[in-house]
């Protein structure tokens, strides 16, 4: 007999934010799957039939530009893969990629929207969290601009701010992310993205550790984004 998996809801601000008779309706559409470092949940053109949500691991979104993959975003619990592609009804402009172990929840397309038009207060409720989506996308294209230094800066800010632990008067980012992501995820070369962060574990600025990074003085790095 199938061992019946609850659908983790609480883990997802956007759907767990429904009402429960919402959620009771939305549960059998849902699929939640496991996936190894390093698989694809879906590649830039796909047809975007499904909206996914991380519900354990992390995820990075990859787009092909000039020859060369860049990083444009890493994902991590409770947040929503490819909504806006989903939303807009076109294909996927970017590929999802596992940076860990993870699992991911998806809903077909067309039933989640099929339950959305017959329930006005649910479509209020996901559109006010796609609105906070496209926010932090238009955030992300904006610490695009800018030096190599002041794009790596606002990149640890945010992974500071995301995921980062206050340890004495530091902060512990725990994601190990290696010299060619981090390249990719500023949009510069491997070359530079080694220079950069080997002159920042000299003065100090960022520690490079086995299982991430160490901010020892934050309002140092803040500094650095100041143009």
């Amino acid at each position: 007999m199938p061992i019946e998996v609850p659908i983790p809801f609480s883990s997802i601000p956007l759907l767990a934010a429904l009402r429960k008779e919402d959620r009771e309706l939305l549960a059998p559409l849902c699929r939640l799957r496991g996936h190894e470092k390093g698989d694809a949940i879906f590649h830039e053109g796909d047809p975007a039939d499904r909206i996914y949500f991380v519900h354990v691991g992390r995820v990075k979104i990859m787009k092909s530009a000039g020859g060369r993959d860049v990083i444009l975003e890493i994902l991590g619990p409770g947040e929503p893969v490819g909504a806006v592609a989903v939303f807009e009804r076109r294909p996927f402009p970017a590929s999802a990629i596992t940076l860990e172990p993870s699992s991911i929840l998806s809903i077909p397309e067309r039933e989640f929207f099929t339950l959305l038009e017959s329930r006005p207060e649910m479509m209020r409720l996901v559109l006010a969290g796609l609105t906070y989506r496209l926010m932090m996308v238009n955030k992300r294209l904006a610490d695009m601009t800018g030096s190599a230094e002041y794009r790596t800066a606002r990149l640890f800010l945010t992974l500071s701010d995301r995921v980062g632990l206050t340890v004495g008067g530091g902060v512990r980012i725990p994601l190990p992310l290696s010299r060619q992501e981090i390249a990719d995820l500023i949009g510069t070369t491997l070359e530079t993205a080694i220079r950069l962060m080997s002159r920042w574990q000299k003065d100090d600025v960022v520690r490079t550790e086995k299982d991430g990074f160490f901010v020892p003085d934050i309002g140092h790095l803040r500094e650095l984004t100041v143009e």
